[in-house]
């Protein structure tokens, strides 16, 4: 089962397949390098170049890779309870946001109304330049008067999503499509 951007485990999935691309094409450039030099003799022939030249794709799977390393996907416990507590808002998971200046892991989004709450367990993301940048995304693509608010600490978002979760039986969810354009964008600006 193929895992797509914003679901959990989505982080651990990426990171096998980079690794597993990156090994099995140096594999393959290390395999025509020796079979060009075994029938010529010498590392001066057609199969170099053809290798050197596989070493590009090679290079950028293991760049991928490297990138993807530091990252962790959400617990499956912490994604579990959120799926309990939060079942009527709309949820993405496992994105690495990407802006000009940072890198910066979001383990578990939700996104309600004109309300968008992230949980980053990660130390080093800073809560908020992530948030402003988040923002700013949504204002460019015509999504003014949001808030976005972003926690470390997993009991005060899961507080604000169970908040959003209760907001959202009482209110009609004619505005469905409008958050799914919402967590399609903020999908767009991730890994």
């Amino acid at each position: 089962m193929r895992t797509e951007k914003g679901q959990p485990g989505y982080v651990k999935a990426r990171k096998q397949k980079y690794l597993l691309g990156a090994v099995v094409e140096f594999a393959i450039v290390i395999a025509i390098f020796v079979t060009g030099y075994i029938q010529t003799g010498s590392r001066l022939n057609l199969l170099t170049v053809v290798a050197v030249v596989g070493c590009l794709p090679a290079a950028k799977m293991l760049v991928e890779f490297i990138t993807m390393a530091p990252y962790e996907s959400i617990e499956e416990a912490k994604y579990q309870e959120l799926e309990e507590k939060a079942p009527l808002i709309l949820k993405a998971y496992d994105m690495i946001i990407t802006s000009s200046q940072k890198i910066m892991p979001l383990d578990a989004v939700v996104v309600s109304g004109h309300i968008v709450c992230g949980y980053a367990s990660n130390p080093k993301t800073d809560e908020t330049a992530l948030a402003r940048h988040i923002k700013d995304i949504l204002k460019d693509n015509h999504y003014d008067k949001m808030t976005v608010k972003i926690f470390h600490d997993y009991t005060a978002f899961l507080a604000r999503a169970e908040g959003m979760n209760n907001m959202a039986e009482v209110e009609q969810k004619e505005s469905l499509r409008r958050e799914k354009k919402i967590r399609k964008i903020i999908l767009n600006i991730s890994m």
